[in-house]
């Protein structure tokens, strides 16, 4: 199983609930977009994630985090509590977060800079099931030039996370190893011709 990171510019919102001793305030937004086209990722190619990608996902133990930091972690999805429990629900934009952090000293921080804006995007780490046929697919973007990908299954999301790094950095454009060896096989496919015609001019220059 190979683990696939993604970032995503979106708006997190800081929002309160209750009054006085009841007051909580929360972190909400959108891990990921469906049908919404990434930035070039790695210099060679972009994806898209599918209406349906979730369907059969696994969500069951999903943790919050900051900067994908296993060490700083924010909430949790098995969380019974207010405090802590990082609540997950997929709709027809993607997939939405909300939780009460933790009251930690790196929580506290985070939200101040929530509030500010200066950490005001998210990110999700994924994998792809391939024993179930193929879980994305690919193609090349003659006009653009430049590969696409769409994502219809995901196995299993392991964290959302508040980060501060740029959005779909090259250093997080990470592929499986099943998916580079589709992307060589359609290489394949295109150059096919262009090699075939090569041969084909080479034998019609002997022939004169």
């Amino acid at each position: 199983m190979s683990k696939e990171v993604r970032h995503l510019t979106t708006k997190i919102e800081l929002r309160s609930a209750g009054e006085g001793e009841e007051k909580r305030h929360f972190i909400e937004g959108y891990a990921l977009k469906f049908e919404k086209w990434s930035e070039p990722l790695g210099g060679w190619f972009k994806e898209i994630i599918s209406r349906n990608a979730l369907d059969s996902a696994d969500l069951s133990n999903v943790v919050a985090l900051f900067n994908h930091r296993q060490d700083y972690p924010l909430a949790r999805n098995t969380v019974s509590e207010d405090v802590g429990r990082l609540e997950l629900e997929t709709d027809a934009i993607g997939l939405k977060f909300r939780f009460v952090p933790t009251d930690t000293s790196y929580a506290k921080d985070l939200m101040v800079n929530v509030r500010s804006g200066v950490v005001n995007q998210c990110s999700f780490a994924f994998s792809l099931d391939y024993s179930q046929g193929d879980p994305d697919e690919w193609r090349h973007n003659d006009e653009e030039d430049i590969y696409e990908r769409r994502i219809n299954n995901i196995e299993r999301i392991f964290d959302i996370s508040l980060v501060t790094t740029p959005a779909y950095s090259d250093t997080e454009a990470v592929i499986g190893e099943r998916s580079l060896e589709k992307v060589e096989q359609l290489k394949e496919m295109r150059t096919a011709p262009i090699e075939k015609l090569k041969m084909e001019l080479e034998l019609l220059d002997l022939t004169l």
